[in-house]
């Protein structure tokens, strides 16, 4: 079994994301960047299926300007194999996004794709579904366990009623989610390994696909500011505040 696994750069989770000041975009300058903890999600769960010998090559692929390599050698260096860079200046759309990783699934024939549910940045929660659609896979989303077995593959889903079992014919898409898994940190040994590891550089017009966006940004915004909480003496000061001030009681 070969899986391919799609991985973005994002900024990373610590940092503190600010706006433009003519609210045009995120400011992207000295940023710290990471690997979207939901794809890491992703590249944990492959390599586990390559680990228990249910997997034999696990690709990962990444869109988006040179810098994303690094992010690919991040996901080579927890155990991945190869990687594919589809180089595009700028970041295309979910839906350019998908049809360009339709593209790679049709060159590469993998029997499964694993993404994360959605990105920390852009949280549109879509692609994953927009990819099963182009290329008329089964999928299974929102995946807090995968099981495969032999050309079946059972995801159980977290959903709003508790957890759904689905069980998919392969090939077959997956989308990670929180609960999957606990991701592993990459050994020095390791990350020296990936420098070596092949990567495939692409475009998208190397695979035929258009990427202007269909999307349009109006607005960047920071959320509203809270108020600052306060503290309470004891359970009646909480309770005549809740109904006096709060007014929920």
């Amino acid at each position: 079994m070969k899986i391919l696994v799609a991985v973005k750069r994002v900024i990373d989770y610590n940092v503190k994301v600010r706006v433009k000041s003519d609210q045009s975009d995120v400011d992207l300058s000295n940023v710290k960047m990471a690997l979207n903890p939901f794809c890491e999600i992703a590249v944990e769960e492959a390599v586990r299926l390559k680990e228990k010998g249910v997997a034999e090559e696990v690709v990962v692929v990444s869109i988006g300007p040179k810098a994303c390599q690094e992010q690919i050698r991040t996901a080579l260096a927890l155990g991945a194999d190869r990687g594919i860079h589809v180089e595009a200046d700028a970041m295309p759309d979910s839906l350019a996004v998908a049809k360009l990783l339709g593209k790679i699934v049709a060159e590469e024939a993998p029997q499964l794709v694993i993404l994360g549910k959605q990105s920390i940045d852009s949280d549109n929660n879509q692609t994953g579904q927009m990819l099963a659609a182009l290329t008329d896979m089964p999928q299974g989303t929102f995946a807090s366990e995968v099981v495969v077995d032999g050309d079946k593959v059972q995801v159980t889903r977290e959903v709003d009623g508790g957890l759904q079992t689905v069980e998919l014919t392969l090939p077959a898409i997956v989308t990670t989610d929180l609960r999957l898994n606990e991701p592993r940190y990459a050994s020095l040994p390791n990350i020296m390994k990936a420098k070596r590891k092949p990567l495939d550089v692409k475009t998208p017009e190397d695979l035929g696909v258009d990427i202007a966006s269909k999307v349009s940004v109006l607005k960047v915004a920071a959320p509203a500011e809270r108020s600052a909480g306060i503290k309470v003496a004891d359970i009646a000061e909480l309770v005549e505040k809740l109904k006096n001030e709060a007014k929920v009681l």
